[in-house]
């Protein structure tokens, strides 16, 4: 499983379990905050995840051309 699959994944499920610890501000009636902080949050597992992704592509191209070059 690689870097760009597994980060994203454990943040997601450490936000799970936050989201699950926060829920009282959610039953006190704090809506918009309890779900702008999950919706950033996911935001930026996402944009974490793509950045990942590249730079793992990054990686293997370049490990490729140094093979390619010997």
């Amino acid at each position: 499983m690689k870097k760009s699959t597994y980060i994203p994944l454990l943040l997601t499920i450490y936000l799970g379990v936050m989201s699950y610890i926060g829920r009282d501000e959610f039953y006190a009636g704090n809506y918009v905050y309890y779900f702008s902080i999950i919706g950033a949050t996911l935001l930026c597992i996402v944009l974490l995840h793509f950045f990942l992704k590249k730079r793992d592509k990054l990686a293997q191209e370049r490990k490729d051309d140094m093979n390619k070059s010997r």
